[in-house]
């Protein structure tokens, strides 16, 4: 077999393979002989199908698939080991429909490659970029503090209302000619509709008998005058008079005690014992996650960086079209309207391909798993799950391997955390403190 390149410019070349019966003779008989093993036909025993009447009946077609997997096969592994920078997957010339795939003939297919531009993303000291640190203030720790104490908090009953409480009691109207009377009846005064209505539940106390007026409360929302009085929510239509209510108990939620239990279970070991290094502990929590956050904008910053130095590279547009539009499923508006998109990101595709080679960035299993650990952690964190159990930990992440999507996703994100380091002591950082607020606005546009 004889394959070679011929460069039209830059970023165009065309290959030449040229396949001998040489090349494929001793996988098409193999081909037939496995073929015939397995060929049932009308009149022969299975297995004992002529050779000839096999050739006669499927020859050409076995001949094509033998031909067509030696030439992926081949010009794939020419391409890879002769470092052609070829981008998407070659594009066969029409005259490849007019090869004539006969035994023993020799057969010459010609195809088109998309060639990457050639660049240099080398990043050294003479390269400044802004690095944002994210500043932790004390009422992002508060928070975080009365997140922990809600989730150690109890309900306890109390002998005067405040905002927030909850008001259980007897609930009668007082107009209509039949009535309601709802006992257990359970209301929250802070969110009625109505301030006026609010008002006179100020400083309630069990046993106090207070007149108001559920459907100004509620803004004559059926469903909530239903489940206050107890009834149907089409009667609710018919009871928007006065009620009066018999307080019979308040309820306040109390948040948890800061305590070393509180402190165990959030930070588990012993290592926290007093509120200040509870609250130590949480801003350096704070920190860790802005890091990441911080880490991700640098990695952008470089991405932008990097298209303003190299400037507008060239690309082989109708043939990089080509191979989209075959990706797009042939939707070619699509193609033309996220192209200039597409080209950006391709050109950072490469850019980072370069960094990461320049860098000896490598990833291995061990890797993938740590962040696949990281990750899981961050996702039950959200919901205030900072200490989850090992083995329920290692069933997450096992169950996420198994997704050959999520582990290249993953893959990635590694090499984005490897490469950003990498990076940081590479290029001159100018650090920069900003407010959480500011941070979040720079992903906005």
């Amino acid at each position: 077999m004889n394959i070679s390149i011929k460069n039209i410019d830059k970023v165009n070349a065309e290959v030449t393979v040229v396949i001998e019966p040489a090349d494929y003779a001793d996988g098409y008989a193999k081909a037939l002989k496995d073929a015939k093993k397995k060929m049932n036909m009308p009149g022969f025993r299975p297995g004992m199908v002529p050779t000839g009447l096999i050739k006669k009946q499927f020859g050409p077609s076995i001949l094509a698939e033998e031909v067509n997997k030696l030439l992926s096969d081949k010009l794939f592994s020419y391409i890879q080991e002769n470092k052609v920078q070829m981008l998407g997957s070659p594009l066969p010339q029409e005259v490849n429909n007019e090869v004539q795939l006969v035994e023993g003939g020799t057969f010459t297919f010609k195809f088109d490659l998309a060639i990457a531009p050639e660049f240099d993303a080398t990043l050294t000291k003479k390269d400044k970029l802004t690095y944002y640190d994210v500043e932790v203030t004390d009422e992002m720790v508060e928070r975080h503090i009365e997140m922990y104490r809600q989730r150690g908090g109890k309900y306890e009953q109390v002998d005067s209302y405040e905002e927030n409480d909850m008001i259980k009691g007897v609930v009668t109207e007082l107009e209509g000619e039949n009535p309601v009377t709802a006992e257990g009846a359970v209301m929250l005064p802070k969110y009625f509709k109505n301030d006026a209505q609010k008002k006179l539940f100020k400083d309630a106390k069990p046993n106090d008998i207070i007149k108001f007026n559920p459907a100004k409360a509620y803004d004559n929302n059926e469903a909530e005058l239903a489940s206050l009085l107890k009834i149907k929510k089409e009667e609710a239509g018919e009871h928007k008079g006065d009620c009066q209510i018999q307080i019979t108990e308040i309820t306040r939620f109390v948040p948890g005690p800061l305590t070393e239990e509180l402190f165990e279970s959030v930070y588990p070991g012993g290592e926290v014992k007093t509120e200040e290094e509870f609250r130590n502990r949480i801003k350096e929590t704070i920190s860790a996650q802005f890091a990441k956050d911080s880490d991700y904008k640098f990695i952008l910053d470089v991405k932008k960086y990097e298209a303003e130095k190299l400037g507008k590279l060239e690309f082989p547009e109708d043939k990089l079209k080509k191979i989209m539009t075959a990706n797009a499923g042939g939707d070619e508006k699509k193609v033309e309207e996220n192209y200039e998109k597409s080209i950006e990101e391709l050109t950072w595709h490469l850019v980072k391909e370069q960094l990461v080679e320049k860098n000896e960035i490598k990833v291995d299993d061990e890797d993938v798993k740590n962040m696949a650990k990281e990750v899981t952690r961050m996702q039950f964190a959200q919901y205030g799950m900072m200490n989850i159990p090992d083995e329920y930990l290692e069933g997450s992440v096992k169950e996420m391997l198994k997704k050959r999507e999520t582990v290249d996703n993953l893959i990635d994100r590694c090499i984005e955390v490897k490469l950003g380091a990498a990076l940081k002591e590479l290029v001159t950082l100018t650090h920069k403190k900003v407010s959480a607020e500011d941070f979040n606005k720079m992903f906005e546009n």
